[in-house]
């Protein structure tokens, strides 16, 4: 069944801005379009964003009523960093005695590099006494006279003791310049540190704030009444008002629209996304149905900006071979794009007749060893997209495909210069591509410990179909190209689940401490929006660092999907077994709610105890989590309490090491708790029984534990 209503995403690019929707039922990709990015405007990318959405609407012919859902990413603020346009920070450091020494030579910050040449535009004041009104208000003069546009308060131990850097904050709002104090940024300790991350902030917070401001009004001008949110650099999305409180979380957000897509669309629990365009791939980690994400580093220093782990690599679909000595020396970094060149898989037979192969500079100081074709209509580049059509392995419909005839016989003169046939040319010319992401790829296999029975590559972007198909055949992994490839940024933006996370760095938390935590983070994202009854909320407890990290996520409305297309029984145990890498004669169902069914088989190891590998597989057939040894023992809500109690007394760890609680994941409802990351036991039952309140008595509780050595 589907419904007229719509959840619109839009992808602010550097030259393009693309926008989809998708139904809001089904999630059916149901329109696309794509408008050139509105830098130069008078409006800026809010015009571009305006642009789009009356386009789609008119396509698919929908009204701004019908808008159930609408969010856009933007690389505004990290192009603003990378090309140095930002606004001049009034830092204001508070402090006596030897923290008036700390908080004095945080004025270094100003040396920060933003380009060459480029540092940041940052003037330091001190208050000695925050209480001090006349004192703050002179300051903030100062720093007004000396071009601040935007103000950070800061103050050593202002995440335990913020009320110094509150009362600056509020004395120094009444001057109309927008005003943070560096607590609201992060609470992480680490005063240098959590300071950079703020001034970084607000470096950035005005011109961010006059495009919300002009975003908000546009769109509710067109009629939409569906909030507005924006893309977070973590995969999810915040609020408008949020995005204006903390617009850095914006950065590097690029990327991280696209492994949402990947995410919610291609429904990924362990694998590797490759986004690839032009000219580049960033590849990124799934890692049991979350992405994995990082303290970024921006400005060359790492801050407490958790942001989406991705790994960019110079290769793109645009790519062009680089040819010496009758062999083929390497792919990129110069693309098709860069130098200007159309590529020659896309020319028509009758161009591409008595070509020519030649070597050129793309650029001056660059090689002269990059190949292109020399014929009477022009000169044309040979692409990683050329030599993947010319073995087909760009499918029919694909936004790069082309005539398979016609991208042989553009390979043909290179295939001549290398004395081999075209297929082999071709091959040889993915390999120098590919060669360059495998290790890449291979790394982040290793780091984030990804199954390999069930880790799978998926390509995103354009350029798919030159990148990840011969991976994976290189690699030895199971690989696809995500559907919509070419808008699946967009689309994710569409789909994107409101996210926040909460970290708080507390020495020997109690129980309270670590619900007080998650209940901040649930109240957090429901406050942006996301349907209380749908809040999902992952708690880590690192014993080492005392940090209590909560996030949550959920969305804004309650989903329901097209049931139409859900695996039967049969398909789900196939799907399970081709996980497990076993018959199906040897799969059990173990467990199941109705929403996931728990699937088990057991492998006998020589002089070892029998492993018993799990795999949770959903109603549409995706394998959500897997272990690959577990205990998984059903009950219902009332009985839940004294069920886990004994489990998780039972698995138990002790040792050097101290107390090691299970890996604790819970089927309940439509969704998988995930409590892996507390070590505690009496924490761990704690947030179970959280897990568990306002639920119906009888409704069936699936426990999946992990014991860890």
């Amino acid at each position: 069944m589907t419904t007229h209503r719509i959840r619109v995403g839009i992808d602010v690019g550097g030259t393009f801005t693309d926008a989809v929707a998708v139904d809001a039922t089904t999630l059916d990709l149901v329109g696309q379009v794509k408008v050139p990015t509105s830098h130069h405007h008078q409006d800026g990318v809010a015009h571009g964003i305006v642009e789009a959405l009356d386009r789609l609407l008119t396509q698919t012919g929908h009204s701004p009523a019908d808008v159930a859902f609408l969010a856009h990413g933007t690389t505004q603020a990290t192009n603003a960093l990378l090309e140095g346009d930002v606004a001049a920070v009034g830092l204001l450091g508070i402090g006596t005695g030897f923290s008036a020494v700390l908080t004095r030579r945080l004025a270094a910050l100003a040396k920060l590099e933003l380009t060459p040449g480029k540092r940041l535009p940052l003037r330091y004041e001190h208050i000695a006494d925050p209480d001090d009104g006349p004192a703050v208000r002179a300051a903030v003069d100062r720093l007004k006279e000396a071009g601040a546009q935007a103000l950070v308060t800061t103050e050593p131990f202002g995440v335990d003791r913020p009320e110094g850097e509150q009362a600056v904050a509020g004395a120094a709002r009444a001057s109309g310049l927008p005003t943070t104090a560096a607590h609201e940024i992060t609470s992480l300790y680490g005063l240098h540190k959590r300071t950079r991350t703020a001034v970084v902030n607000a470096a950035i917070l005005p011109r961010m704030l006059a495009t919300a401001d002009l975003v908000d009004a546009s769109i509710t001008k067109a009629g939409v009444t569906a909030p507005l949110m924006v893309m977070r650099c973590d995969g999810g999305v915040m609020s408008l008002d949020e995005m204006r409180r903390r617009p850095l979380l914006t950065v590097l957000s690029g990327p991280a629209a696209g492994v949402a897509g990947a995410l919610m669309r291609e429904r990924v629990s362990e694998g590797v996304f490759l986004e690839t365009g032009g000219t580049s791939t960033d590849i990124s980690v799934v890692r049991r149905g979350k992405v994995a994400v990082r303290h970024a580093t921006v400005l060359g220093r790492t801050s407490y900006l958790n942001a989406l782990d991705v790994r960019t690599v110079g290769v793109g679909g645009g790519s062009m071979v680089r040819v010496a000595g009758g062999r083929i020396t390497g792919a990129g970094p110069r693309s098709a794009h860069i130098a200007g060149l159309p590529y020659a898989c896309f020319a028509t037979p009758g161009e591409l007749r008595d070509a020519t192969l030649t070597t050129v500079r793309p650029l001056p100081g660059d090689p002269d060893d990059y190949a292109v074709l020399d014929t009477s209509g022009g000169r044309y580049a040979l692409t990683m997209t050329c030599a993947a059509n010319a073995l087909g392995r760009v499918p029919e419909g694909d936004f790069a495909h082309a005539d398979p005839e016609t991208a042989r016989a553009a390979l043909a003169p290179l295939a001549a210069a290398l004395g081999v046939d075209v297929p082999t040319a071709a091959a040889r010319f993915l390999d120098a591509g590919v060669d360059q992401v495998k290790p890449v790829v291979d790394a982040l296999v290793r780091e984030y410990r990804l199954d390999t029975d069930t880790a799978v590559l998926v390509g995103g972007g354009g350029g798919a179909a030159s990148v990840t198909p011969h991976l994976a055949d290189r690699a030895g992994m199971t690989g696809r190209i995500a559907r919509h490839n070419e808008v699946i940024s967009p689309i994710g933006v569409a789909l994107a689940l409101v996210r926040e996370q909460v970290e708080r760095i507390v020495p020997g938390a109690t129980q309270e401490q670590i619900l007080g935590v998650r209940a901040e983070a649930e109240r957090a994202v429901v406050a942006q929006g996301a349907a209380p009854d749908g809040v999902e909320v992952e708690v880590t407890v690192d014993p080492q660092t005392h940090a209590v990290r909560a996030i949550a996520t959920g969305a804004t409305e309650l989903r329901t999907h097209d049931r139409a297309h859900r695996a039967d029984d049969t398909e789900r145990l196939r799907l399970a077994a081709t996980s497990l890498r076993t018959d199906p004669s040897r799969v059990r169902v173990l467990a199941g709610t109705p929403a996931h069914t728990v699937y088990g088989t057991e492998t006998r190891r020589r002089f070892r105890p029998a492993r018993h590998p799990v795999r949770v597989v959903d109603a549409d057939g995706v394998v959500r989590h897997h272990a690959a040894d577990a205990r998984v023992e059903a009950t219902t809500v009332a009985g839940a309490p004294e069920v886990l109690a004994r489990l998780v007394a039972e698995t138990t760890s002790y040792g050097d090491g101290g107390v090691r609680a299970p890996a604790l994941r819970l089927l309940l409802g439509s969704r998988i708790a995930d409590l892996s990351g507390v070590l505690d036991p009496q924490p761990l039952l704690a947030l179970a029984r959280s897990e568990l309140r306002s639920r119906s008595a009888d409704e069936p509780v699936v426990a999946v534990l992990e014991v860890r050595t």
